[in-house]
């Protein structure tokens, strides 16, 4: 990120707590840059390790309400994928992603024609669209790159032979 959009995303951090009333704290402020200076959309975890080399006595609790607290100001993002932990990016505008199933890494994708998807009618759930996110799934170079020298962890996982619970018929034996 560029000095001068670090400064105005900082501007707009400061901007948000004083309409919210929240006071400017120095922890709220390592964990909001901590995550300005990452693009791996990392981990809440990660950022506690992040904030940790700035501020040893900060505790892990205390990261992940502040992350809550970022995400409920719309200063990050929280991306949500199944079966892993949520995700933080300080990409607030509109964008998409796509997600390695190897390695779990995720990439920005700007694409303005995703933006601009009709939305499915939802009034008979009785739901209201508010935002979307597109995941694009599948392997990144890395990950690829990697598969052509040394099996993957799915192909090591294909592999394995896991054995099949099989319906015996139990046979009572006399007494």
């Amino acid at each position: 990120m560029s000095p001068d959009r670090q400064r105005q995303r900082l501007e707009q951090f400061a901007a948000a707590h004083r309409e919210s009333g929240l006071p400017v704290t120095l922890q709220r402020r390592a964990v909001f840059e901590a995550i300005l200076e990452r693009v791996d959309h990392p981990t809440a975890d990660q950022v506690y390790e992040a904030v940790r080399e700035r501020l040893p006595q900060i505790s892990r609790m205390t990261v992940y309400r502040i992350v809550a607290t970022l995400v409920w100001l719309g200063l990050i993002s929280r991306i949500c994928r199944l079966g892993s932990a949520a995700r933080f990016d300080p990409k607030i505008h509109q964008h998409h992603h796509l997600v390695c199933l190897d390695c779990g890494g995720i990439i920005d994708l700007e694409e303005e024609r995703l933006n601009r998807i009709q939305l499915p009618d939802v009034r008979r759930h009785g739901f209201q669209i508010t935002d979307y996110q597109i995941h694009f799934r599948g392997r990144c170079a890395r990950c690829r790159e990697e598969s052509k020298t040394s099996p993957s962890r799915r192909q090591a996982v294909g592999r394995l032979r896991i054995p099949r619970k099989r319906n015996r018929k139990r046979t009572s034996t006399p007494n």
